[in-house]
Formats: structure tokens, sequence, C-alpha cells
């Protein structure tokens, strides 16, 4: 009769080793791949993780527009991200757009229960949405999930308006002085994308109130992007679950999505959509290699086509 495993047997220690990262992610459905639980699985996945999406609405959108979305009912996200946390050990939680206050409040109180889980939020660009909604929706995250959240990002403008709606100093406020004001509804790190800087370049920085912890700079890249954001907050949610430190997986982060963008693609007629997988793609000479000999000599599938779907009901 075989011994059934113990938590401290060799067997069950080699799998927990051997097991991704997990990250819960609550966002919503995407249907053009760009963002949302999309951008997040296969970013996560990417980078070595392993994603726990928790769907929290579905986006009707295109790559070049959105135009509305349809938030779940909150108790159906609560069930969801439960039902998998009393499963499964989960090391970060990554929020992104999750559609209405009431979802928020569902997210805030399931943190709360899981206080040692650190929380990346993510703040898009809202400015496809009704105003009244936004502003809502923003009040909303400000006083619930403000105070849980381990590490907020988002776009220098997108941070700048709603944390600072009052600033009247004719500089703009650096990454520390939006830092300070998330500091003050409790988040003790900030990253800052898209800084503006001369010729061409963006700052991005990890900043508390005391402190800048380090920047990167990048070119800008003459395209229009959809989802980068979402790309970045889940490529440091998964990084940090993996175990490195704030510092370094901020760095990680942004050259990862430095790499996604330059190898980006135009699915559609939109915008250009992140390469989440740019490391799994053929070499230049591996792909010409294999546009000249496709098949092998004898190869039984040589020649299939799938045929068009042409039932008629």
């Amino acid at each position: 009769m075989t011994k059934p495993n113990t938590p401290d047997s060799p067997l069950q220690t080699a799998e927990e080793e051997s097991t991704p990262a997990c990250v819960m992610v609550f966002n919503g459905s995407d249907p053009s791949g760009a963002g949302g639980l999309a951008a997040d699985i296969s970013t996560i996945a990417s980078v070595g993780g392993h994603a726990l999406p928790v769907v929290t609405g579905a986006y009707i959108r295109d790559t070049a527009e959105i135009f509305d979305h349809a938030a779940f009912d909150d108790e159906v996200v609560t069930e969801q991200a439960r039902t998998t946390l009393e499963d499964v050990p989960v090391q970060v939680i990554k929020v992104g757009f999750v559609g209405d206050p009431e979802n928020i409040s569902a997210i805030a109180s399931i943190s709360a229960d899981y206080p040692d889980i650190p929380v990346v939020a993510y703040m898009p660009n809202l400015s496809w949405w009704e105003e009244d909604r936004i502003d809502s929706y923003l009040d909303a995250f400000a006083e619930l999930l403000l105070p849980q959240t381990s590490v907020l990002v988002g776009n220098h403008s997108t941070l700048w308006r709603w944390l600072l709606p009052d600033w009247s100093h004719e500089r703009s406020p650096t990454a520390r002085d939006i830092a300070t004001a998330a500091s003050e509804k409790g988040v003790p790190y900030t990253l800052v994308t898209g800084i503006p800087l001369p010729d061409q370049h963006v700052d991005n920085v990890l900043a508390s109130p005391q402190t800048t912890l380090g920047h990167v700079q990048f070119e800008l890249f003459d395209a229009v992007f959809a989802g980068a954001g979402d790309t970045l907050s889940a490529a440091l949610a998964a990084l940090l679950a993996t175990g490195m430190d704030l510092g370094e997986a901020t760095s990680e982060a942004l050259s990862y999505l430095d790499r996604c963008l330059d190898s980006g693609f135009r699915p559609g007629m939109g915008h250009v959509v992140p390469d989440r997988l740019f490391w799994a793609q053929p070499e230049d000479d591996d792909a010409e290699e294999d546009d000249d000999d496709p098949t092998e000599p004898g190869d039984p599938l040589a020649g299939f086509v799938i045929p068009p779907h042409d039932t008629k009901h």
C-alpha cells in the first residue's frame, strides 16, 4: 500500500517547488485581445507565472476603440475569487479595470481577508466612458482599494488628473508628487509611466513619497498601442510573485514591455498590440528557411487545406 503524501514529504515538496507562482487577476474580458484578461494571461504565462483570471465584466471594443463595458454582478466576482483562493496559494493580486464601484468593493473585501498578499493595481485611461461613471469609479477605487494597494501603476497624465486634480503649478507634477498623493490614500509605491521627455523619449519612474527608487527611459515608438498598461502591470505582478524585489521586478517588467512593443503587431485595422510572446517567434533566418521548404518530402499533411464553413441551417 502506498503511503499518502504528507505536507513534509519529498514528493509534495518537489511539486510545490516546480509549481509556477500564481497571480490572481481581476479584469474584464477583451474580445480584441489587446488588453484585459487576454493581456494578463499571456503576459503572466510569458514571464513564468500562472494566471488565476477572475472575470469582472466584458468590453465591447475593437483594436481601435472601446465602445462600452458590461460589468458582472459583484456576487459572481466574489464567488469566482473566493472559490479559487480557498484552493490555490496566491502570491500576488493584480487589479485592472473592474467595471463598477460594486466590484471594487467586492475586491477590496476579498483583499482585506488576505492581507499578506500584495496588490498591484493598474488605473487605465477611462476617457472613453461617461463622466459621471468615471467619477464614481475613481472615488470608490481611491476610498476602498488604494488603501490596500502595494504598487499603483498608471500613465503620468492619467494619475495626474485623478490624484492631483487641483494641481496649479506651472510645471507638471513629478513622479514623487504623484506618489505623495497616492500615499495619502495608503499606497506605499507608485510606478508612473509615460512621463514626457525631450527628443521623443519618455521616463518611467518608481517612486515613494520620500524618494525616487528607480527609473527607466525609452524612446517613443512611432505607433499607437492598445494594452500596454495591462501588459506592464501584469508582468510586474508576475515577477513579484516569483520572489523578485520591487526594484528588480520593475526594471524587468519595463524591459519586457519594451520588447513587447518593439515586436508589436496590428491584428486588425486599429492600434498595434504588444507581442507578449515575442521570444517564441522564429528568427528571420529560420522563418526564411521554413518558407523555402514548408513540409518534408512525403509529409502526409502536405497540401491539407481547411474547408470553408458553409453549413446552411
